[in-house]
């Protein structure tokens, strides 16, 4: 189409045409990896690995229970004695001493003065979550502190599974006296010490922040549902097909009210479920947060809806609401800070959601005039995306759990 395309550029314009090889090639670059975190994602897992730690201080005693992946601790210490791949009833009741002996050496609780817990492990039992089996590991803590009174603090270090997974997360519940009390444990935050006393409104704000942020980070359906709605902000729908977008006020224009649509829903649905206003199935809910997935994806190969993908993102995103508030179940929120904690958790998501549109859209937006950007780039990885989310799908919908089935 252009004559001189092929002309050699006169001497004063190398320096453009190496910066702009440079720049060429660090958006190939990106593609290639946009791709590859589409596909790389653990197709049987909806986030990375977490566990659940629930404490709960009665007058002088300490019950806790630990919610445990069995895939993390297959990787640990080894259930499947056999390695066929499946982790049988028996399997499971073989290790119990042995997760036991594994999980309670890497937690210890001790009260406000320093002294340590003594931990007495009971019967284990199996529990489904959205992403995988569970053991349930129930526990009782007799600390110094407790012989006579509460103690003022509980100081809890956790370990578990720092030696072979430094993304592992920790979700630490603490009840007592009708509050909850909240905390995160990971490799850069491995101890931490607990007032037991009502929490300030602040401190809520803040921990239930985090939470929030971390959750849409990990949250991999969600991401890959915020990307598929951005893949084409940087493109408009013509008669040949998908064209660059000549100015970057309308694509900010057009991520603006999409973002602000998905984020409008799924707070609605999202305090309503926190609140107890609505209280669907869990499995229906991740079975059709899959699916809204792969409707988004594939709407960027064939466009049903591509002139206001902001109704497909409200419409979707009171479905994802629903998703976050399976976390904010874990979690509870406390009694004397309920709005802060929840506010807390809702910006937490926002602000975490905001991070992936600053990184995404300018690189995007340069590689719009890119002949492959619609090609290797939306359809390629709308594709990749929706294949990842029907193996979520089904999954979901048929109660599969690979590669441990339904114990």
């Amino acid at each position: 189409m252009n004559r001189h395309h092929n002309a050699p550029a006169p001497a004063g314009h190398r320096t453009m045409r190496g910066g702009a090889g440079v720049r060429d090639w660090c958006a190939r670059g990106y593609a290639l990896l946009l791709l590859l975190a589409c596909a790389a994602g653990p197709a049987a897992a909806h986030k990375p690995s977490d566990s659940y730690l629930a404490l709960r201080v009665d007058g002088m005693r300490i019950e806790g229970q630990w919610d445990i992946a069995l895939r993390d601790l297959d990787d640990a210490i080894g259930l499947d004695a056999n390695g066929d791949g499946q982790l049988t009833w028996a399997e499971l009741q073989a290790s119990h001493h042995a997760i036991a002996a594994y999980a309670l050496s890497r937690l210890q609780l001790a009260d406000g003065g320093g002294g340590a817990c003594a931990i007495t492990p009971r019967s284990q039992q199996v529990e489904h979550h959205t992403d995988g089996a569970y053991t349930v590991l129930p526990f009782t803590a007799d600390c110094p502190g407790t012989t006579k009174s509460t103690p003022r603090a509980l100081h809890i270090r956790y370990r578990a599974f720092a030696d072979i997974d430094p993304q592992h997360k920790g979700l630490l519940r603490v009840e007592h006296g009708g509050t909850v009390h909240t905390a995160l444990f990971g490799a850069g935050q491995p101890e931490h010490t607990i007032t037991l006393a009502t929490p300030k409104p602040w401190r809520a704000l803040r921990a239930y922040l985090a939470h929030g942020a971390w959750h849409i980070w990990t949250g991999y359906d969600h991401i890959l549902f915020l990307l598929s709605l951005l893949l084409p902000a940087v493109l408009a729908r013509g008669a040949h097909g998908w064209q660059a977008m000549p100015a970057l006020r309308p694509a900010l224009a057009d991520v603006v009210k999409t973002v602000t649509a998905f984020t409008a829903a799924h707070s609605v649905t999202l305090s309503a479920a926190a609140l107890g206003l609505v209280a669907p199935p869990a499995r229906w809910v991740e079975s059709a947060i899959a699916a809204s997935v792969i409707a988004a994806a594939l709407n960027n190969i064939v466009p049903l809806v591509h002139g206001r993908r902001w109704v497909l993102a409200c419409a979707f995103g009171l479905l994802h609401g629903l998703g976050f508030a399976g976390v904010l179940a874990d979690l509870g929120l406390p009694a004397g800070a309920r709005a802060m904690a929840l506010a807390g958790f809702n910006l937490g998501v926002e602000l975490g959601q905001l991070a992936i549109v600053v990184l995404f859209v300018p690189l995007a937006y340069h590689a719009r005039t890119r002949r492959w950007y619609p090609r290797l780039v939306l359809r390629g990885g709308s594709l990749a995306i929706a294949l990842l989310a029907t193996v979520w799908l089904a999954e979901r919908a048929l109660d599969i759990q690979l590669p441990y089935p339904t114990l």
